[in-house]
């Protein structure tokens, strides 16, 4: 068993060994388009490419995640660059750790994969205030995206730093680097009414800008119609085959720069999907109307680690993306899409150079042809029927297309993919709790809870939250004192006064006189929020605490310096007198808990106060911690929290981000229940794990589990073509490279791994998914024999799709049916012992 440290060992020799070649010169790319694709030396080029970002991983992930990208048939690598983490204080900056964009870029290169770079500056993707560094907020009359001196002066200066960046380290195409395309602002179509004729203004400026600092690399603007003539406008979404009106100009290509491969999530969301067929399909069908670009948004979307997250979303980013959080395939979807890059590079030249013709066979059927009289040709076949198969005669001969579905023919004749047949293995994600990583000791700390004469800052008015913290902290005490004599409270007991606040957001907690009343807050579509419950209040001095908190800024929609959150009015009602307003109470505030402020998450810090033995109790605002070694294994590493509510985890000082599993779906489930840690952040013994709980849980259930993607699955019908690796096209020729072409299940193990069990096999009429496979009525008595003979000990194997070998000879009890074969086996490392 390899140990951690070696582990990271070894990464980080494989990232030096990256980068030392990264430094060899390569040869300068003249990169132009004309309205059928970029060229690149000359060459026009299908480009599939996927939104991989920095951030959002450890360094040492990165050379794993752009290995399995290349290996997905990705040739781009699509990121934004942030600049609220390069310049989170006006003039002082932080390319170190997974900030360095640069090493990123480098390794993209060495990875033999182009770069698309957006710099922005407004990025949106979910991100605190979509990019923008909190200090900007507080520039004198600026205006965010908009024609407006001071932001265009500070838009400007970051711009310039990114390019002169860039082209010091020589990483643009026409220098020899991997950036062979660039993109200013993001999505402004969304916003540009609001701000008139200035925002008609700024995007003119920002055009001219972009390409006067630099021009040796084409420039574009996402979901912009008008883009200036020197900029490519490009399409967003997830339908751009039939939803994109095209380039606004005659000699620009038609580009999708973001293909959502699902959505992303925010706590309260049920689980967000997008199927690998109905991507493939769009993908398809993007290509088979003149698409030369497809980007998928997220390929990889990774971890929000700290506070980096907007408003509401989880920490885990895009999870259902071809590579899940924790940098495993997510197949079918990434094997789906790797099938379907390599259909459509054995079409490349008919696309790239051919005369297309559409024919509308009726209203759901259509033909779609790329042809160089002559010499080559390829076909789209496409069924847009949600429900109903169909079957389609193309040049004398019947094709059958299932439901929804685009089969692709390289020479205009054979099928060598379907994008509704998934021909590549399915697989299951498990997570399975460390037998090393058994967290010892919990202890606790408990914050006090401050009245107004404890916090320094005072006000009329509670401080609007998000000018008061700066982005510096989630949270923010806010505290007051009211005097009451016994004829200024109800006098029948069973009447109690309310308390009630009127919150802009996110959320709040609420304490009288040192007692915990409850929890209040909004959500991503209504942030602001009315917390109302019953207190106790006594004769004499009163003091209501609140502890505010914001859950991210906000990324999106105009004037986002705009914004607001925080307590706006409380009352109290039902007393003597009627309803007592106490917002112009005169408050004290402060930003952040004492915890925070002391730095308790890390070594150092958790010295400054006294801990405690955890007794059970479940209080709010509680800071707790822990060890832990390193689980066992190279696999991913995650944190269980469904026995804590509302807070922050960090682990060797390093926030792996906010978790919130007491915020339910509408399915009764938390969003997000486990947490990635990355093995990076790791020791090989007594890891120091902290939490900081806000509303109340239980630390001893917390545990530490490890991740893989070990169930591996296919499900293959009699009529799904065969693999698209049965043909090549080799000397100007489409060709086979096995004889027969067989239809068949292929199953391949992760990480050196091999089949060591399997788990289900059945031929005939088996129902289910991947994990959860079930028997129909229609079984094969030999189907897991055959499968067992063929695959156990190995590290991949095919199972033929066959009746002869399939099946008993004789026994066949119903040959009249179209039958499919689902496997599902468990890959190990082939000295454990398997449950």
């Amino acid at each position: 068993m390899a140990k951690p440290s070696t582990v990271l060992f070894l990464a980080l020799i494989s990232l030096l060994v990256a980068l030392a070649f990264g430094h060899e010169k390569k040869k300068p790319l003249v990169v132009t388009y004309d309205s059928r694709s970029l060229i690149i030396n000359g060459s026009r080029e299908l480009l599939f490419s996927g939104s991989i970002h920095y951030p959002r991983s450890p360094p040492e992930m990165w050379p794993d995640i752009l290995k399995k990208a290349k290996g997905g048939g990705l040739n781009v690598i699509q990121t934004y660059i942030f600049w609220n983490i390069h310049e989170p204080v006006q003039g002082q900056f932080n390319f170190e750790g997974n900030c360095d964009v640069v090493k990123f870029i480098k390794l993209i290169g060495v990875h033999g994969l182009w770069v698309t770079l957006r710099v922005g500056p407004y990025i949106e993707a979910e991100w605190n205030m979509g990019g923008f560094p909190y200090w900007l907020r507080e520039v004198p009359n600026i205006t965010f995206r908009s024609y407006n001196g001071p932001f265009m002066y500070h838009m400007k200066q970051y711009t310039q730093m990114v390019i002169k960046m860039m082209k010091k380290e020589k990483l643009f195409a026409d220098q020899g680097g991997p950036i062979i395309m660039a993109q200013i602002e993001n999505e402004y179509n969304n916003v540009q009414l609001a701000y008139k004729e200035r925002g008609a203004n700024y995007v003119k400026w920002a055009a001219d800008m972009a390409v006067g600092l630099y021009n040796g690399v084409p420039w574009i603007m996402c979901k912009q119609k008008d883009a200036p003539d020197a900029i490519i406008n490009t399409c967003n979404g997830r339908q751009c085959g039939d939803t994109f009106s095209g380039p606004n100009g005659a000699n620009k290509p038609s580009l999708w720069t973001e293909n959502w491969t699902a959505q992303y999530r925010v706590f309260g969301d049920p689980p967000s999907q997008r199927s690998a067929e109905d991507i493939a399909f769009a993908v398809a069908r993007f290509f088979a109307r003149n698409g030369t670009l497809n980007n998928y948004y997220m390929y990889h979307g990774g971890t929000n680690f700290g506070r980096t997250s907007s408003s509401f979303v989880t920490t885990r980013y895009y999870d259902e993306a071809p590579l899940d959080e924790f940098g495993l395939k997510r197949d079918p979807k990434w094997a789906h899409l790797r099938d379907l890059h390599r259909a459509l590079r054995l079409c490349r030249k008919p696309l790239l150079w051919g005369t297309p013709r559409i024919e509308k066979v009726n209203q759901n059927l259509e033909i779609t042809t790329y042809e160089i009289p002559g010499t080559e040709c390829a076909a789209f076949l496409t069924n847009n029927h949600s429900k109903e198969p169909a079957t389609i005669n193309f040049r004398g001969v019947d094709y059958y297309l299932p439901e929804k579905s685009i089969s692709i023919l390289p020479d205009c004749k054979t099928v060598v993919y379907n994008t509704q047949r998934v021909v590549a293995q399915h697989n299951s994600r498990n997570f399975h709790p460390s037998k090393n990583a058994k967290i010892v000791k919990w202890e606790m700390f408990q914050e006090s809870i401050p009245t107004m004469n404890d916090l320094q800052v005072k006000s009329k008015v509670p401080l609007e939250l998000y000018s008061f913290t700066k982005d510096t902290s989630d949270y923010a005490w806010y505290s007051t004192s009211i005097t009451f004599d016994r004829r200024d409270l109800p006098m029948r007991p069973d009447i109690l006064p309310v308390l009630q606040i009127a919150s802009l957001g996110h959320a709040l907690l609420t304490f009288v006189n040192g007692e915990y009343i409850g929890f209040g807050h909004g959500n991503n579509i209504e942030k602001s929020f009315l917390f109302q419950k019953p207190v106790s209040l006594k004769s004499g001095d009163n003091h209501i605490s609140m502890l505010a908190m914001t859950v991210g800024f906000p990324n999106s929609g105009a004037y986002m310096e705009r914004r607001f959150a925080g307590p706006r009015g409380i009352t109290i009602q039902g007393l003597m007198d009627g309803t007592l307003d106490i917002t112009l109470n005169n408050w004290g505030q402060q930003v952040g808990v004492a915890g925070e402020n002391m730095e308790l998450y890390t070594k150092e810090g958790s010295r400054k106060v006294s801990w405690t033995s955890f007794n059970g109790n479940k209080g709010p605002i509680t800071w707790y911690k822990a060890y832990f070694d390193a689980p066992e294994g190279n696999d991913p590493v995650a944190i269980k929290m469904t026995s804590m509510a509302k807070g922050m985890v960090w682990v060797n000082g390093k926030s792996i981000g906010r978790y919130w599993v007491s915020f339910l779906s509408p399915l009764e489930q938390p969003t997000q229940s486990e947490y990635h840690i990355p093995r990076a952040f790791l020791k090989p013994k007594n890891n120091f794990l902290v939490v900081f709980e806000e509303t109340g849980g239980n630390p001893e259930q917390i545990e530490i589990l490890t991740v893989n993607r070990d169930t591996i699955c296919s499900a293959i019908s009699e009529d799904h073509p065969p693999h698209v690796r049965s043909w090549e096209r080799k000397d100007k020729q489409f060709r086979a490279v096995v004889n027969p072409v067989k239809t068949g299940a292929h199953l391949t193990c992760p990480d050196n791994k091999v089949i060591t069990v399997v788990e289900f096999a059945s031929f005939g009429d088996p129902d289910g998914a991947c994990g959860s496979f079930y028997l129909g009525k229609c079984v094969s008595p030999i189907a897991r024999k055959v499968a067992e003979q063929l695959c156990l000990g190995k590290k991949e194997c095919l199972i033929p799709v066959e009746r002869g070998v399939l099946d008993e000879a004789g026994t066949d009890s119903c040959p009249d049916i179209l039958k499919t074969l689902a496997v599902q086996v468990r890959c190990s490392h082939p000295n454990k012992k398997n449950n």
